[in-house]
């Protein structure tokens, strides 16, 4: 099944569906800015061959989905208020995007599914489990955050890089990418290469930077899930390197507390991506806390 447009809550999704129609459900969210080309087409390739049916999307604001290029809003500005507590109009927050995602499982017949978030897609399967539970059966964050202010975030390198201006040509793309590998990618596992490939493969698809800043706001503009994550019912594995200078690992950790029941997974030597070395190990997670909505005793902790 090649990639689809999906009408939800008011707006075009693009998705794909890979694997047999009688797998498990299993929905990919990926993070700030990325396609769902960012994904891996071997990694959901492997997980196919592990059983699962495997949705990955284009969030609201990039790649095939819509754009929301009307919105009039001053990132920094926004982000400037927000930042000082003041109420403030924004074109959507993480709740929009999860309601999203939600609907995209019932137009696609998957939902319930099993859902895997990597950064903001990490915020946004946590929105999922708190205000879409009918459409969860478990759930897997990685290298994310709750919303609290003091707990996740970037060095000051890796903030710098995070609001640079945007590349405008194909190979200032490719540069950034291998600059971001270096400086929040997994220490332990670097592949400029691999990056750089994922760069040209995301610039020659669609390319919409204001999207970005418009994400970033949404996060911003969220809020706090911590109190709410202490209602989630389902299974939940939190998956954070040790080495990530965007996310940083206390905002794992505090996911992992949000939770009383989750499993916490600190990586060594992993950083803000998803090395391939790592794959393995990722999966062999997401399978066990699958696992876990069979399990009568969802207190298994790995460190």
């Amino acid at each position: 099944m090649g990639e689809t447009i999906h009408q939800v809550n008011g707006i075009e999704l693009c998705a794909e569906v890979r694997g047999p129609t009688d797998g498990v459900p299993l929905l990919l969210v990926m993070g700030l800015g990325a396609q769902l080309v960012s994904w891996e087409d071997d990694f959901v390739s492997r997980l196919v061959d592990r059983g699962y049916r495997v949705a990955r999307f284009d969030n609201r604001d990039v790649g095939r989905s819509t754009h929301f290029d009307d919105a009039d809003i001053d990132v920094m500005a926004t982000l400037r208020a927000l930042a000082k507590g003041e109420q403030v109009d924004v074109p959507y927050t993480l709740s929009d995007m999860a309601a999203d995602a939600a609907a995209l499982l019932d137009e696609l017949g998957m939902a319930p599914a099993h859902v895997v978030g990597a950064s903001m897609g990490g915020m946004i399967v946590q929105a999922m489990a708190i205000e879409q539970p009918q459409a969860v059966r478990s759930v897997v964050s990685i290298m994310s955050t709750t919303g609290d202010r003091d707990v996740g975030q970037p060095t000051a390198e890796a903030s710098q890089l995070l609001f640079a201006p945007p590349p405008t040509t194909e190979d200032e793309a490719v540069a950034r990418a291998r600059e971001s590998e270096s400086t929040w990618g997994s220490p332990a596992h670097r592949d400029p290469d691999a990056a750089a490939e994922r760069a040209r493969r995301e610039w020659n698809r669609v390319r919409n930077p204001a999207g970005v800043g418009r994400q970033i706001v949404a996060i911003n503009a969220s809020g706090s899930r911590t109190d709410a994550l202490g209602g989630v019912q389902v299974p939940v594995t939190v998956i954070h390197g040790d080495a990530d200078t965007l996310v940083t690992p206390s905002g794992g950790r505090r996911t992992a507390e949000a939770v009383p029941h989750a499993v916490h997974v600190e990586v060594e030597g992993m950083g803000h991506n998803l090395p391939r070395a790592l794959w393995p190990r990722i999966m062999d997670e997401i399978d066990a806390t699958v696992a876990r909505t069979r399990d009568t005793d969802p207190t298994r902790h790995t460190d």
